[in-house]
Formats: structure tokens, sequence, C-alpha cells
């Protein structure tokens, strides 16, 4: 089997887990080359590495280059990586909305990848999330409007918001005043109705318009209606979601299920009386997207819409898992470059 040179930028939680998901599902890796801001040693998923500063001269020999940091650096670094012949798969916000650029969940729009350029975008978490379960659906009754709620998770703020979330309950229990940093306010015994900035044209969060831009470019849906109310809560890692699903075409909770249970990356959770729905305590570490509480919208006169709860671990299919499964994909494909 031929084995492909791997570059990783970014050492934060979602790197780590970038290198955990490498090692977990045996990609075909010659080698895993680590590149931050500075030059430093670190231990990574149990791994020693060298991490070399991140420059114009990095990529060279490289295969796939997988960015895990913010923004900026994907700006910065596209041209060298695409250059030296490497595809790039971003997880910042950098491409996403770029139409020359694929966005990208291997369940949803594999088929995307055959028009890549050399640079591929990983959705934002939470959409990533709701795709898994809706897509399938979509598929088979089109979805028309999504009514959306999230409980994001301290892990949505990277490694420093999951530490402040867990220094805020230890303060708090020992009766100290929790230090705010990572959020704009206290999330312990708290939730906060805001994730990213305030778009003052229409008072959506930019993490609200994403849920529905992106979902628009990748279910190929570009009249999708949807409004979404994205908040954090003190949940340490994975993202649940509550969803009003309109379609086109009548459908049944046990026709939704059963579309569900077919899904990869999906497992249905839905057993009421027994008390089994999704959770993120669940979901956390998990690759599935878990999803229940499927029933009819009865606040409709016709079997057009469904009710759903969702819980996925926000840094495993919302980031690292989605962007190895890129990578898995365009191996599979033949759409590496070199």
């Amino acid at each position: 089997m031929k084995k492909y040179r791997i570059g990783l930028v970014g050492v934060g939680a979602v790197g780590a887990e970038m290198v955990k998901v490498l090692r977990e599902r045996d990609f075909p890796c010659a080698s895993i080359d680590v590149f931050a801001s500075r030059p430093r040693t670190e231990t990574i998923a149990g791994e020693t590495f060298e991490v070399r500063a991140a420059g114009q001269d990095s990529f060279k020999g490289l295969d796939i280059v997988l960015f895990a940091g913010g923004t900026a650096a994907s700006v910065a670094l596209r041209d060298a990586v695409t250059s030296a012949g490497a595809v790039m798969i971003d997880n910042s916000r950098a491409f996403r909305q770029d139409p020359g650029v694929p966005l990208v969940v291997p369940q949803v729009n594999a088929e995307d990848l055959d028009w890549h350029k050399g640079v591929i975008a990983n959705p934002n978490c939470t959409t990533a999330i709701m795709l898994m379960a809706v897509a399938p659906l979509h598929r088979a009754k089109t979805v028309k409007r999504i009514i959306a709620s999230t409980y994001q998770a301290a892990s949505g703020a990277g490694a420093e918001g999951m530490a402040e979330l867990a220094a805020q309950m230890k303060a708090m229990a020992e009766g100290r005043e929790p230090e705010v940093k990572a959020f704009a306010h206290r999330l312990c015994d708290n939730l906060i109705p805001q994730i990213d900035k305030f778009d003052e044209t229409n008072w959506y969060t930019l993490e609200e318009l994403k849920m529905l831009n992106e979902s628009r470019k990748m279910l190929h849906a570009p009249e999708l209606a949807l409004s979404c109310t994205c908040v954090r809560v003190p949940v340490l890692r994975a993202h649940s979601e509550s969803l009003n699903i309109e379609f086109a075409e009548e459908i049944t909770p046990g026709e939704a299920r059963e579309i569900l249970s077919r899904s990869e990356g999906v497992r249905v959770a839905d057993d009421p009386l027994k008390l089994v729905y999704p959770m993120p305590k669940d979901a956390t570490a998990k690759y599935d997207v878990l999803a229940g509480r499927i029933r009819q919208d009865i606040s409709r006169g016709d079997r057009r819409g469904l009710e759903m709860f969702v819980s996925g671990d926000q840094l495993l299919r919302g980031a690292a898992l989605n962007a190895v499964e890129i990578a898995e994909t365009l191996v599979k494909r033949g759409l590496v470059r070199r």
C-alpha cells in the first residue's frame, strides 16, 4: 500500500485529535511532520514530535497537510502548501464560502472532492454534526426548512475553553470567584446564548449564519431555509442540537429511524420508554453522531415535519475525524495530487 507524507499545522486540541485519529484508523502515513508558530518538542497523543515553525518552505515533499490552527495561518500558508504539490485540508473558516473550494463531509458530499484545486475546507462543527443526520433524510425526502437550537460544549473554544470550564467548576466548588477569559461570561452554572460575533444587520451570530450558508453549499440546496440559535453550555465536550425539520414530502418517525439506521456515521439512540436518547456524555470520544427523540411535529396539520435531537463529538465528528475522513476519501478516489 502506498504511504503518504502528512503535515499537521497546529498542535492544540484539534491537532492532537487529528494525530490520534490518523493512528486509530491506520491511515497509511509514511511520516507526520508537525508545524506551529514556533519550534519546540511536543508530546501529542502519546507521541513526541519535533515541532517546526511553519513557513513558506515547510511543505516540500508532503502529500496532505491538515490545518488545525486559526484563519490567519491558513490564509498565510495556503499558497505554500499548494505550490509544493500537497493537498490542504483546512479546519478554519477561511475558505468555507470560497466557491472554488469544496466544503466537505464525506458522508454528505464526497463527490465535491473531485473538483478540488488543492484546498478542501472542513465545515463548522455544528454544521457537520447536524448534516450527518439531516443529509440522509434530505436525500430521501428533500428538506425545505430547519429550525435549530444548539447546545455547544466548551470544547468548541478549544483546549483553553475546556480548561477554563474545569477551572471554573473547581473554583465554584471551593467558594472562589471563577476567572473568565475564554468566554464572554462565566460558563460554569450558566449558559451563553452567543457564539462568535453578532452580524449587526440581522443580529444572528456568525456561528448561526455558518449553519445556514454551509448547509446550503454542502447539500447543493441554495433555497434551503434555516434559522438557528447557538448556545454555549457547561458541558466539557460534545455538542447537541435540537432540530425541527420540514420536508417536501411526507415522512414518518419510523421512516426516519429506518433511513438513519442505514446511514454511515449515525447511530439511532431512540427508545424513550427506556430513557434512551442522545446525550453529550454518550457521544464524547465516539465517532458516530447520535440521533433520537424522533417524533412527528404536532404543530403541523400534516406529516411533513419532524423533531429530532442529535449529539456529536465536536473535536472528532466536528473537526479531526472529518478531516482524516476527507484524506481517506481523497486516497480512495485517487485525488491526492502528487
